[in-house]
């Protein structure tokens, strides 16, 4: 696969996909190679959606939760907001203390000349995640409050989705 976790996790993907789980189930019988890729990502930080596109064609639409002062563009390092921008998917990370993790290629050139203009550490670690792998707090409470430090996360069944729908180098846009 495409990808880079390995056969057992892309058999376990599969088969969560297959199963109809996230926002667009695969079709009945649907191979591996016969669904779409992404070749875009973006996330409307105000509808609280990320939406996947192969070109202008919608491939899914998934509920999103943001950092927990998710209002205005991220300036520095803790300050709880979820950037916005151009950017790119970078490198996944199936060892994050989170369900699943891609790294969105925040700073970039601009946020690190507007930190350093302030003299502020711009951040980083941004990332699209599922829930904690060791939750603090019930399912409920991680799908309907903005809770991450700056992170964009999805529900562990639409972290799949999106997980396998992308790799790596495509671009993402967060627009407010």
């Amino acid at each position: 696969m495409r990808d880079r976790i390995g056969r057992r996790w892309a058999k376990y993907l599969w088969a969560a996909l297959a199963l109809g789980v996230g926002a667009a189930a695969a079709p009945q019988g649907a191979s591996a190679e016969e669904i779409a890729a992404a070749t875009r990502v973006v996330v409307h930080k105000a509808e609280h959606k990320l939406y996947l596109y192969d070109g202008n064609r919608l491939l899914g639409e998934y509920k999103v939760q943001l950092g927990l002062s998710p209002t205005g563009q991220k300036e520095r390092e803790h300050d709880f907001r979820t950037p916005e921008g151009r950017y790119v998917l970078a490198r996944r990370n199936t060892r994050s203390d989170y369900f699943l993790a891609i790294q969105v290629s925040y700073p970039n050139k601009e946020d690190e000349l507007r930190a350093r203009k302030k003299r502020w550490a711009p951040g980083g670690s941004i990332m699209i995640h599922g829930f904690p792998n060791q939750p603090k707090h019930p399912a409920s409470y991680y799908e309907s409050n903005d809770w991450t430090d700056g992170c964009i996360a999805l529900s562990n069944s639409d972290m799949v989705e999106v997980w396998m729908r992308t790799q790596d180098n495509i671009p993402i846009e967060i627009d407010p």
